[in-house]
């Protein structure tokens, strides 16, 4: 930054340069310099008339021009260079103007150029020459200047035996510095305080004539140093190193910070969903339903509690730019379906509509960002439902294709008939952690969604709008660039439910489970003795190195973190003994168990001898999926065929559901055997019975069918056990 120093009487000490400077100076202020006739706080800078003084400069000795003195000279050279490299090399983020290699090398006016000239020669890093009189500044000629005034047909006997003054005055002249602005421009003036990032940025608004020339800086002790522009712009260059190191460091702790951070809260939170879907597998109907539905609010929560977490990862993974797109063929229909079956229930709750558009031409199969394309709508729709507390709630679906472009773009659009968005608060929308009043209001989210949503649009090529009125509604419309695909190249999903039991006729399958986390390790242990699985358990990598050699599980459960011996040392052992082993004796396959989503830290697993990796906390379909994957385990799933139809009877269109709150008054017309009975079956959890009893439902009372098919369907029994009950009060 330009500061405030003052100089004696400075019209005067230029008087020699022009009438031009007389006037101009006396009483004035020139940014931030203040030119009036006070104290002058610079002494005895200026040496004998002719003579030259170089402070911070190598010292060396004139040196007569032949081969031997040569090579002394690039010697020389390079030492003065190796010194300059090594003080930039001190240079730290809060380096200023005085920790810069400088000169002070100034002259008198009245100096022949010849002193100059021979200065010049013998130190080859001076970068000019400050002119004064009766100890004050009154100018200041590059080296770059100097010479080509010098090679000048007239130069040398102009220059080289008259006064410096003279070529001070044509340069003067010549470059309109006889006036206040232009001599500050050109020089700066800067305070040896003065940051170099800060002085960078002035020096490079010099006109182009001037950029290059050297600055002249203030000490602390009131003297006058010269920097040389290239010495600048060289520290600036390892500033730019240094901090983009710090940046780097810091990136590199940010991401250990949240990989930390991420297993000590998913670690928890694993035993908290896994213990309820334990529970709410239990067919024992020892639940009651006020048991059942606190058991859903724990888990609602749970899985609200994971969304803030994977929030969080994923922002920080966006702005670490290691967020990329894994583009693969999927049924669009299937997805949208998806997410209405998804918030079914949480429209109805609230006594909304979920209304599903598609345009009547919409492809089925594309390729794109699934999952991404998935939590766009998750955010957008959530969102939605959770500022709408009457009306609907609207997804439509498009795609526009262009023949001539050879492109399709998906464009789609969620509109709620919610509280809407004040017009200044629409570009804080997508600004992470910023939130409309309406979402300080519910207090719910981190801020978040919609900065994820807009983040992960742009990087898949698209764009987002967004339109609102306030206490009517809020509309928000996307697009993104697709490809259609064939069904040929979509491969077939099998759709199965719970896993009950294994197959009769298997061999017998060791799994050992090794977590340090005493919680964790029960989980496992219950999900897979419950199916007839054999099972160990070990608390520390010792007892699972110890329990592996004399009991040869097929499978091993590996958590990642654990005291003394972790689960990438286990496994390292593990691979050596096999190692060494008969070859033909099967390996144990081993699946890692971390609390950490990041990407880089799945790859380094696998590369460690881990055939797979899982993300507590997990789903139990992918639990049981992986066993199967690498063990070949048949499972016995309940209610396949119900499960499949339940699917196939799930098409697109526009569905507007009833509410749940006519459901008790609709009961009433049914037998009271029958609704005993879909009771019973509610409360013992037997989805196969209730499905049996719905179809069994006249034609004529299809609208109370479709809303128990919709409970059903969604596994929210103990809805239908409370209806019953309000009608048998």
């Amino acid at each position: 930054m330009l500061c405030a120093y003052r100089f004696e009487n400075l019209s005067e000490n230029l008087s020699s340069l022009g009438s031009g400077f007389l006037p101009m100076f006396k009483n004035t202020t020139i940014l931030g310099w203040d030119f009036d006739n006070t104290q002058n706080p610079v002494h005895n800078l200026i040496p004998s008339a002719g003579s030259v003084q170089d402070i911070n400069a190598c010292t060396h000795h004139p040196i007569e021009e032949t081969p031997q003195n040569k090579e002394v000279e690039h010697s020389r050279t390079l030492k003065c260079e190796s010194c300059l490299m090594e003080q930039l090399n001190g240079l730290t983020l809060d380096s200023c103007l005085l920790d810069l290699p400088n000169h002070d090398f100034q002259v008198d006016i009245t100096t022949p150029g010849k002193v100059v000239a021979e200065a010049f020669h013998e130190h080859s890093e001076l970068p000019g020459v400050m002119i004064t009189k009766h100890g004050q500044i009154v100018g200041m000629i590059s080296r770059m200047q100097f010479f080509e005034r010098l090679s000048r047909p007239y130069g040398p006997e102009t220059f080289l035996t008259r006064p410096i003054q003279v070529m001070w005055k044509i340069i003067a002249d010549t470059e309109r510095m006889l006036n206040k602005e232009a001599l500050v421009e050109k020089y700066l003036l800067l305070d040896g305080t003065c940051l170099i990032d800060q002085a960078i940025e002035q020096a490079l608004k010099r006109p182009i004539t001037f950029i290059y020339e050297p600055i002249v800086v203030k000490s602390h002790n009131g003297q006058w140093r010269l920097v040389d522009i290239q010495v600048l712009l060289l520290a600036q260059s390892r500033l730019f190193a240094k901090a983009k190191q710090a940046a780097d460091h810091a990136s590199k702790a940010k991401s250990e910070f949240l990989a930390n951070m991420s297993h000590e809260l998913r670690t928890p939170l694993n035993a908290i969903l896994g213990f309820t879907q334990v529970m709410s597998r239990s067919r024992s109907g020892s639940l009651s339903p006020e048991q059942q539905e606190h058991l859903s609010i724990i888990s609602r929560s749970g899985e609200h509690l994971l969304e803030l977490i994977n929030d969080i990862l994923e922002m920080s993974k966006i702005e670490a730019g290691r967020t990329t797109l894994n583009n693969a063929d999927f049924d669009l229909h299937a997805l949208l379906v998806d997410l209405q079956n998804m918030f079914c229930l949480k429209v109805q709750n609230k006594g909304l509509q979920f209304v599903l558009e598609p345009d009547e031409n919409l492809p089925q199969y594309i390729s794109a960002d699934e999952g991404k394309l998935r939590q766009i709508l998750i955010n957008l729709i959530s969102n939605a439902v959770k500022f709408t507390q009457k009306g609907k709630v609207i997804l439509r679906a498009k795609v526009n294709s262009s023949q001539q472009q050879n492109s399709s773009q998906l464009e789609i659009e969620v509109k709620d008939t919610g509280v809407g968005i004040a017009p200044e608060e629409i570009p804080k929308l997508f600004v992470p952690f910023e939130q409309t009043a309406a979402g300080r209001k519910v207090k719910q989210g981190t801020g978040l969604g919609l900065a994820i949503t807009n983040k992960f649009i742009k990087l898949m090529g698209g764009n987002i709008t967004t339109k609102s009125r306030v206490n009517v509604g809020t509309c928000f419309k996307f697009s993104i660039p697709i490809c259609l695909v064939s069904s040929e190249a979509i491969p077939v999903k099998s759709v199965q439910g719970e896993v009950v039991g294994i197959v009769p006729g298997q061999p017998e399958y060791r799994i050992l489970v090794v977590d340090d986390e005493p919680d964790n390790r029960r989980l496992l242990i219950e999900l897979l003795t419950s199916v007839g699985l054999s099972v160990k358990q070990a608390g520390n990598g010792k007892e699972a190195l110890k329990i592996w050699k004399l009991w040869h599980p097929q499978l091993i459960f590996m958590d990642l973190r654990m005291p003394k011996i972790n689960g990438y040392q286990v496994t390292k052992k593990i691979r050596q003994i096999e190692s060494q082993l008969d070859q033909q004796k099967p390996v144990t396959k081993i699946i890692a168990l971390t609390g950490s989503v990041l990407q880089n830290k799945r790859n380094f697993t696998l590369a460690s001898g881990f055939d797979d990796y899982m993300v507590k906390p997990f789903r139990q379909e992918v639990f049981w999926e992986k066993i199967h994957q690498h063990l070949g385990v048949e499972f016995i799933y309940e209610s396949l065929s119900e499960v499949k139809n339940k699917k196939l009877q799930k098409t697109i269109c526009c569905q507007k559901q009833e509410k749940v709150a006519d459901l008790s008054t609709q009961l009433k017309e049914m037998p009271s055997e029958w609704l005993m009975e879909l009771h019973q079956a509610s409360c013992q959890l037997r989805g196969k019975k209730v499905m049996q009893l719905i179809r069994d439902i006249l034609p004529e009372k299809a609208a109370i069918a479709a809303q128990l098919q919709t409970l059903a369907d969604n596994y929210q029994f103990n809805e239908i056990v409370q209806k019953i009950e309000q009608l048998l009060r």
